[in-house]
Formats: structure tokens, C-alpha cells, sequence
């Protein structure tokens, strides 16, 4: 996944996938058009706020050490909880404790891993992503990660960096991944607040994007029983 501004630059230098601009979007929005099909007999997710301490922003996905602000201890609102089984893994009881610590959806991140490292937890990106759940270095040094090879901390890192993510795009899934695989930052300067709307500026969205999203969606239901 790419955060920095640094690893935003890398990003643009990973070759593109071997897809034309017309099938990638086609398949983007064939992804969206699922999610918001789900979404409509699902109660809304009420937005909020993440807080953050004074003179503390978001800024190119840095996370300016923001995460490390965020007092874990408060109720989670606007967090889609998991309330499904779904199948174990190698990792199971540090997902599932991360997944219930920070209101994550257990799915959700086996997805998520399964797509970035395939539960390898040594694998390493072209661009420099680490572990499980691909932090970059200055990412991982936000979450308070000193070994992103160590399972124990890169899902701690990695599901606590989600749940930021499910609390700035209130829910949205779809923007929630877009903005994991891309970068928060180029996310929200593009001016949408839901995956509908999401879905109208879909071919702006570098084809890696577009792919991902599809990827982690379908992996997600992999997993979920």
C-alpha cells in the first residue's frame, strides 16, 4: 500500500497491470455496483471524526503520528463491526484479537493480507512494503511498528491503520481500500464521499487501485462462512 509522498513516487514507478483503462473500470465498477447493492439492505454507517491531537493533520497519508493520538479507549462509532464466522488462517488469534481491539471486520483484514502478502508475513513489495499486511517503513513507524516482519506487530499496525481508514471514509468501503492501496490523501482530494460517488470518478483512480479493490473484495468473501 502506498502512504507517503515517498512511496506515492515508488507507486507510479510499479509497472502497470496488463489491462486496458476500459476493462479495469468496467471491472471497478462492477465491484461498486456489488457493494452498494449490499450496502442498500444494510443499516447506513453513521460518519464520525476521527479526533486527533492539537495541530496534529492528515497530511499525504503520512500519518503525521496521528494513529498514536487516537485514544484507543473510546467506542469506535462509525465502525462496521464483524458478526460472521468466517474460515481461519495460519494467524488466526492475532487477526481476531486485533479485528475485536480496533472494531475491524475479522474478514476484512484476512482479505486484506491475503491480497497484499498471501500470508506470507516475510514478503516485500517493489516499492518497499513490509510483512503481512505491506506497511511501508514510515507508515509502520506511525503505528508504532519497529518490525514489520513480526506478525504480532504488522497486523497490530495494519488493522489499527484500517480502522483509521473505516473512520475517516465512514464506512465506505470501497474508498476505505482505495485509499489503503493509494493513499488516503489522493483519496479525499478527490472530492467524493461514498462509493457511489466513488464510482463516477472510478477512471481517475490509478489501475492498481481499481484492481485491488476488486481483489480484497472477493478475497473477503473467501473468507466469510
Amino acid at each position: 500500500m502506498q502512504i507517503d509522498p515517498i512511496s506515492w513516487k515508488q507507486m507510479a514507478d510499479i509497472p502497470q497491470m496488463n489491462t486496458n483503462s476500459t476493462e479495469s473500470a468496467t471491472g471497478f465498477v462492477n465491484v461498486l455496483s456489488s457493494l452498494l447493492t449490499e450496502d442498500s439492505t444494510s443499516k447506513p454507517v453513521e460518519r464520525s471524526i476521527t479526533q486527533l491531537a492539537p495541530g496534529v493533520t492528515f497530511k499525504d497519508g503520512l500519518l503525521w503520528q496521528q494513529l498514536g493520538a487516537v485514544d484507543d479507549s473510546l467506542p469506535m462509532e462509525g465502525v462496521v463491526h464483524d458478526t460472521g464466522a468466517t474460515k481461519p488462517t495460519t494467524f488466526e488469534d492475532l487477526i481476531t484479537a486485533a479485528g475485536e481491539r480496533y472494531g475491524v471486520p475479522v474478514s476484512l483484514i484476512k482479505a486484506v493480507i491475503d491480497a497484499e502478502s498471501s500470508f506470507n508475513p516475510n514478503a516485500v513489495s517493489s516499492a518497499g512494503a513490509k510483512g503481512l499486511m505491506q506497511l511501508m517503513d514510515g507508515t509502520a513507524r506511525g503505528l508504532g511498528v519497529s518490525n514489520p516482519f513480526d506478525p504480532v506487530q504488522n497486523i497490530e499496525g495494519g488493522t489499527k491503520y484500517l480502522s483509521n481508514l473505516i473512520q475517516r471514509f465512514g464506512g465506505e468501503m470501497a474508498m476505505v481500500l482505495a485509499a489503503y492501496n493509494a493513499g488516503p490523501t489522493r483519496i479525499a482530494n478527490l472530492g467524493v464521499s461514498s462509493d457511489e460517488e466513488l464510482m463516477s470518478v472510478a477512471h481517475v483512480l490509478p489501475k492498481e487501485t481499481q484492481a485491488y479493490i476488486g481483489k480484497v473484495m472477493n478475497a473477503r468473501s473467501k473468507y466469510t462462512l
